[in-house]
């Protein structure tokens, strides 16, 4: 079984993450939820450990976006906050479980196989534009029988627009999924990722228009005929 731990507090995150392992669990380690984010979209996971408290986006925001975004996987919320009102908020964002401060191991490894015993998450479906294919499980995409080999923020991109398909995206909304919790990215970034994908969609095949830009509005998938 696969965990994502999101955890800003490094000496913590480092001493779950070694429980974890101990109890033959896979783990990766985020320390806040742009990178989480990130992990999230190139693999796939059995379960999300998530801190409330964490830096720029926190944890239950961070759930809630992950829910809206049809990310189905269970989520155990840790907190130091023990208040009714903080538990409901957790779980009205998604979230499937909440632990408190100071952490007893027991009763996390207890609480994590309740959440696993629930079943398998069933695995995101694979998104698909005329011959484009991204596979979220696997973190792959192609075109036709060509394989094309993304960096993760194009690789975002692309996966947020086969979402999307026809519905507009503005270059400060496709800022605001890809990197939440970065206030200084500018809309040149998103004009550069979007020029390399391009480039790669084409070079595998795609038609070059493939992406549409509709000016001073934004990108979306154009219409296939």
């Amino acid at each position: 079984m696969k965990i994502l731990l999101v955890e800003d507090d490094i000496r913590l995150a480092e001493t779950l993450a070694e429980a974890l392992a101990d109890q033959l669990y896979v783990v990766d380690t985020a320390l806040e939820a742009e990178s989480a984010l990130e992990y999230i979209r190139a693999g796939d996971y059995d379960l999300l450990l998530l801190d409330v408290m964490l830096p720029e986006l926190d944890g239950i925001s961070f759930c809630s976006m992950l829910r809206s975004q049809g990310y189905q996987m269970p989520i155990l919320m840790v907190t130091a906050r023990d208040t009714v009102s903080d538990k409901i908020s957790g779980l009205d964002a998604g979230a499937d479980d909440y632990i408190v401060k100071p952490v007893d191991l027991g009763e996390l490894f207890a609480r994590i196989r309740a959440l696993l015993r629930r079943g398998i998450t069933p695995l995101p479906p694979v998104l698909e534009w005329g011959s484009l294919r991204l596979d979220p499980s696997a973190g792959s995409v192609s075109y036709g029988d060509i394989p094309i080999y993304l960096t993760p923020k194009e690789y975002c991109i692309l996966e947020l627009l086969l979402r999307q398909g026809r519905r507009l995206m503005s270059r400060r909304a496709i800022i605001q999924s890809i990197w939440p919790t970065e206030e200084t990215v500018e809309e040149e970034t998103v004009k550069v990722h979007m020029r390399s994908l391009r480039q790669k969609l084409k070079a595998a095949g795609a038609p070059e228009n493939l992406i549409e830009t509709v000016h001073g509005r934004g990108y979306r998938l154009r219409e296939i005929k």
